[in-house]
């Protein structure tokens, strides 16, 4: 008896109103590499994406594709600017549609996949869904940096004017005296 690969790619081109008719699972990992906008984005980390995705219908019968995508990667910590690790965890929930127009009537829990006939490119939505979720400013969970250094200095109470260095005192003068 043979023993089953540990760890299976997930298929790149899919048709997903089929997959969706019957009811497709997948399961299985990606590579960093084949994600190539991701991988700009982070500093670097785990080579692969673990991905689970459920193919079906909803209650209003639209085509859905529900799961998660996860990864441990590197991303910039924005006080030290050194790498930090950061779980990246992205649920995933779309619905295939053929237009804008049933775009707009989808219910919010679901995103718009807006497709043509066909199969598509998992990856591509997969790796947009990741985007998505990176953090805007990622930080370093303990103190990576001297507070001191965060803080500018102390604040010098406001000074009231001084009428002797007013360069407008000379026009006042001026201004005041007979001709």
């Amino acid at each position: 008896m043979s023993d089953a690969p540990s760890k299976q790619s997930l298929p790149r081109l899919v048709d997903p109103r089929k997959f969706a008719q019957k009811g497709v699972s997948l399961s299985g990992y990606v590579l960093l590499t084949d994600m190539p906008r991701l991988a700009e984005a982070v500093e670097g980390g785990a080579k692969e994406i673990e991905v689970h995705l459920d193919f079906g219908r909803d209650q209003q019968g639209a085509k859905t594709l529900v799961g998660e995508a996860r990864a441990e990667v590197s991303v910039m910590c924005q006080r030290c600017l050194q790498p930090t690790q950061y779980e990246l965890i992205a649920p995933i929930a779309l619905a295939v549609v053929w237009n804008e127009d049933q775009a707009k009537n989808l219910p919010k829990s679901l995103d718009p996949w807006i497709l043509d006939e066909g199969v598509a490119d998992l990856y591509q939505a997969i790796e947009e869904e990741l985007l998505l979720a990176l953090p805007m400013v990622a930080y370093h969970e303990e103190k990576c940096i001297d507070a001191s250094m965060l803080q500018a200095g102390e604040v010098e109470p406001e000074q009231s004017e001084d009428t002797s260095n007013n360069p407008f005192k000379v026009l006042e003068q001026l201004k005041g005296s007979p001709k």
